[in-house]
């Protein structure tokens, strides 16, 4: 082990506040709200409160999605949550999602409104409201919910294991460090050699389980997760590549991925979005930077 000494766990482990990392100042031991915050709600049946991480990206793409296929109904309101800031930890926050993690959505379109929490529970959720991007029959039912609950399992080592040890950890733990690097190319080579053999993740149609693997996998495989591209060689997942461009190429994708988020260029962030017309805004902006 490289950059750290060697560490003898106490008989009790005790919160040390001063953990440093790059999300310190968010993590603890313990649940429920640290202030009161009331959610904003906007005109729309489908209220998304969210940021724009692979987590949150999934829903994003589906709600496009189906917006895309005609589906009037998915409008939706998408909420900013600042997780650096804590917005996670308000009482309204907490009340829609238990857990203080994004997305979380609330469906005000039923006689109660229905609260959804965990992305894979929101995009089944929302998928069989709309009768949209699920299959059917039963069997290609079952290996599109294998899919999304492959990613379900398999996204944390990548995420809260390799971009943590690798990416924001305060040390560089090389056994950290080789062990996710290593579970992590063996999930893209999971999904490489799937791909291989079928246009689409779950088969030959495109479903939620391509909108929740691609925004954690196919953002490692183009080079935007962790700045991890060349350390993992990712340019050996041609299947997966393949799968990426395809869907990156798609209009409803391309807006998912620019909803909630923070990151990147400008005219790639819609901090908000309450209507299709805030796309266009975007749009024009990119125009006008361009001269």
């Amino acid at each position: 082990m490289t950059g750290s000494s060697e560490y003898v766990p106490p008989k009790v482990w005790t919160w040390n506040k001063g953990n440093g990392g790059r999300f310190a100042n968010i993590n603890r031991p313990i649940a429920g709200p640290t202030h009161d915050k009331e959610l904003p709600v906007g005109k729309h049946p489908l209220q998304l409160y969210s940021l724009g991480t692979p987590n949150g990206q999934k829903v994003t793409i589906l709600l496009e999605e189906l917006l895309a296929l005609g589906h009037s109904g998915a409008e939706y309101d998408a909420w900013l949550i600042k997780i650096g800031e804590g917005d996670q930890f308000g009482s309204g926050f907490v009340g829609v999602n238990p857990n203080s993690k994004i997305p979380a959505l609330l469906d005000r379109s039923e006689p109660k409104p229905v609260r959804v929490f965990e992305s894979g529970a929101i995009l089944t959720y929302l998928a069989e409201k709309f009768g949209a991007f699920l299959p059917t029959d039963r069997a290609a039912r079952a290996e599109c919910f294998s899919w999304l609950f492959w990613q379900m399992g398999s996204a944390p080592f990548m995420g809260g294991g390799f971009g943590h040890f690798y990416a924001y950890a305060p040390v560089k733990i090389e056994y950290a460090i080789d062990r996710y690097a290593m579970e992590t190319k063996r999930q893209l080579d999971v999904l490489d050699r799937r791909l291989a053999e079928s246009e689409f993740v779950a088969g030959p149609d495109y479903t939620i389980a391509d909108m929740a693997i691609f925004p954690w996998y196919g953002g490692m495989a183009k080079g935007w997760q962790y700045n991890a591209a060349e350390f993992l060689s990712v340019h050996e997942y041609k299947n997966v590549l393949r799968w990426a461009d395809q869907l990156m190429a798609r209009p409803a994708v391309k807006r998912g991925r620019m909803v909630n988020r923070m990151s990147g260029e400008p005219h790639e962030q819609l901090r908000e979005r309450h209507d299709a017309g805030d796309f266009d805004t975007k749009t024009q902006d990119k125009l006008d930077a361009k001269g």
